[in-house]
């Protein structure tokens, strides 16, 4: 067992590092994460850190989620990937009457993981009528339930369209029993996560498993976490997660600098390039990860004072975490050119960190035009 009960969130992802690090080759061998791994996230509550309280979970305001994914990818980054989504995931029970959220996410593991909105399902007596294929499913080798963010079209064959005109999506909800996983996830970085996809086929689903995500008049919890957009708890994860990997690679150069001497040249230890680059990297990583956070606080000051997340903090959200996120990489590269033919070795913990975190760049969350809207609402606000 690996439950430490008297800990926080945070304090339990610290005091899992260990185990996490561990079990993690034999995780990037095998595309998925370990079985030790999972069960301690499980035994430890992680999974149910945005979950509500009115269903046994944690309802953390959005910093303590960030330290804790942070925290786990210290150890591993495809850990702190599925961790991540995973608890993203689960949002999506303020949305679902009190006895589905409860069938889903209080029976063991209660783990729910979806892939990329696509397709469409059809309108029946009592519910939808599913048949097709999703992709980028992370965390779905160890989830229980499966999610679909689908459009909707009517039995005569048209869309159902909102107030607004635009198509109608709703998140329909299904055992992974009903679903067949396709193992397609051979990548560059983030191994472990276990992206695959996913397919049904003339799968039933009741109207009650069926969720209007994001769409506030559905809203059934109604603490400040869940008038965030699912989008931006995503970010602020992601980009958290990116420090995580930036940290523990940098930790790492900082270390191998105490003890190498390379071919030809004085010890790094002695050598006043190394000795700045370190310091300037340091306080790079410092800057990022405290204009993140102070992003991330500023916003939920603000959400609780007035229950509103404002057009503002939504911007200023999504322009720090992807910057944190390219930060992140460009932290990564340095300390892995830092530390020479050494970080070319499996056995040495650069490598991977590499990969993952160029993976985690190519990931949507990371996208350059978000900077270009951010950028276009800056210049209009008034």
């Amino acid at each position: 067992m690996n439950r430490l009960p008297a800990l926080g969130l945070v304090e339990r992802a610290r005091a899992l590092q260990s185990l996490i690090s561990h079990e993690a080759p034999e995780g990037e061998r095998n595309r998925r994460l370990t079985e030790p791994v999972v069960a301690a996230l499980i035994e430890n509550g992680l999974y149910r850190a945005l979950l509500p309280t009115s269903l046994g979970g944690a309802e953390a305001p959005p910093m303590i989620f960030m330290e804790m994914v942070e925290e786990i990818a210290k150890a591993d980054a495809s850990t702190a990937w599925c961790l991540g989504q995973c608890s993203v995931c689960a949002m999506i029970s303020a949305y679902l009457d009190h006895d589905v959220a409860h069938e889903i996410f209080n029976a063991p593991p209660g783990i729910l993981a979806w892939g990329a909105i696509n397709h469409a399902v059809t309108t029946v007596d009592g519910g939808y009528l599913a048949n097709a294929r999703w992709d980028f499913a992370s965390g779905s080798r160890q989830a229980s339930w499966l999610g679909a963010h689908v459009r909707i079209v009517e039995a005569d064959g048209k869309p159902r369209l909102k107030a607004d005109g635009t198509a109608e999506v709703r998140t329909i909800l299904f055992p992974v029993g009903s679903a067949t996983m396709h193992a397609v996830w051979d990548v560059i970085g983030l191994n472990a996560t276990g992206t695959d996809s996913y397919s049904v086929e003339n799968l039933f689903v009741p109207d009650r498993f069926a969720a209007l995500r994001d769409e506030p008049s559905a809203l059934r919890e109604h603490g400040p976490l869940y008038k965030i957009p699912t989008n931006s708890v995503y970010s602020l994860g992601f980009s958290a997660l990116s420090l995580g990997v930036a940290r523990a690679t940098l930790d790492a150069a900082i270390a191998l600098a105490r003890s190498k001497t390379p071919q030809g040249l004085k010890a790094m230890r002695d050598n006043n390039a190394v000795q700045s680059l370190v310091a300037r990297t340091e306080a790079q990583l410092r800057a990022a990860r405290a204009y993140l956070y102070a992003t991330a606080d500023a916003m939920w000051r603000d959400l609780i004072a007035t229950g509103v997340l404002s057009a503002y903090h939504r911007n200023a959200v999504r322009l720090a975490t992807t910057w944190t996120i390219h930060q992140s990489a460009a932290i990564v590269d340095t300390a892995y050119h830092m530390a020479g033919a050494t970080a070319v070795f499996r056995s040495n913990p650069f490598e991977r960190r590499l990969r993952d975190m160029h993976a985690i760049a190519q990931q949507l969350q990371a996208r350059d035009q978000h900077f270009e809207e951010v950028g276009k609402a800056l210049i209009e606000t008034t």
